[in-house]
C-alpha cells in the first residue's frame, strides 16, 4: 500500500513542526563531556543541568529504504566558558547517507569532519541550504544570541553513530567566540583515527 502524502506546516520562530512522529530534548545534564572546560560546565550544570540546549521534532512515514526522515531543530543561545552550545553530532550509521539542512532563524553553523580528519565548517542563516555529503561526521553549532532553527531531511534507514566522535576525544575543532563572533581552535583532547578505524567507517557504506 502506497504511503499517503502529506504536508506538515514548519514554524521558524518556536522551531516546532507540525504533527511530528517523534520529539526530543536535549538538556545541558545530558552533555556531560562535550565541552572543553569542565569545571565551567559542571558549574553551570550544578544550578541548571534541566535548561534544553536543544529540541528535535521529526516526521517517519516510513523506514523503508527509499523513504525520508524530515523535521526541525531548535538550538538554544548559549555558551560554557567560551564554547557556544552544540548538538551531539554524529555520522550516519550507514555512512553513505547524506543529508540536508535548511535555516529557518537565528545563526549557526555546521561543523564537519572526514574520518580523516579534514575539518568543513559552512555557516547556516534564514534561507541557506547546507548539503553534509555521505561519509562526512557534523554537528550543529550556535553562533548567535537567539533561538537557531533550522530544517532537516535525510535516508530513512540512515541510523546515526554518536559514539564515532566520543571515540576520538570529540571532534578536531571546536566553536569558540573571540569577543565579536566565532572562530576554529583545535581541540587538544582530539586523537586521530587509525587505519583500521577509517576503513570501518566506510565500510558502513556497505550495508545497503
Amino acid at each position: 500500500m502506497l504511503a499517503a502524502p502529506s504536508s506538515h506546516v514548519v514554524n521558524a520562530q518556536d522551531g516546532t513542526l507540525e504533527n511530528p512522529s517523534r520529539t526530543y530534548e536535549k538538556k545541558l545534564g545530558d552533555l556531560v563531556g562535550l565541552y572543553a572546560d569542565a569545571d565551567a560546565f559542571a558549574k553551570v550544570a550544578e544550578t541548571d543541568g534541566g535548561r534544553i540546549v536543544y529540541e528535535v521534532q521529526d516526521r517517519h512515514p516510513q523506514q523503508d529504504q527509499g523513504d525520508l526522515i524530515f523535521g526541525i531543530t531548535l538550538m538554544q543561545p548559549g555558551q560554557i566558558g567560551d564554547e557556544f552550545f552544540m548538538t551531539r553530532g554524529h555520522i550516519h550509521a550507514t555512512g553513505n547517507r547524506p543529508e540536508i539542512y535548511y535555516g529557518e532563524s537565528g545563526e549557526g553553523l555546521m561543523l564537519m569532519e572526514s574520518p580523516e580528519g579534514e575539518t568543513r565548517i559552512i555557516e547556516i542563516r534564514p534561507r541557506l541550504m547546507c548539503y553534509v555529503p555521505p561519509f562526512w561526521i557534523h554537528r550543529s553549532v550556535n553562533t548567535g544570541d537567539t533561538p537557531f532553527v533550522m530544517t532537516f531531511v535525510y535516508p530513512s534507514d540512515s541510523g546515526q553513530d554518536y559514539d564515532v566522535i566520543a571515540q576520538t576525544g570529540g571532534m578536531r575543532s571546536r566553536i569558540v567566540s573571540d569577543g565579536a563572533g566565532w572562530k576554529e581552535i583545535p581541540n587538544a583532547a582530539y586523537r586521530p583515527r587509525n587505519k583500521a578505524e577509517i576503513a570501518a567507517i566506510y565500510a558502513t557504506g556497505d550495508r545497503a
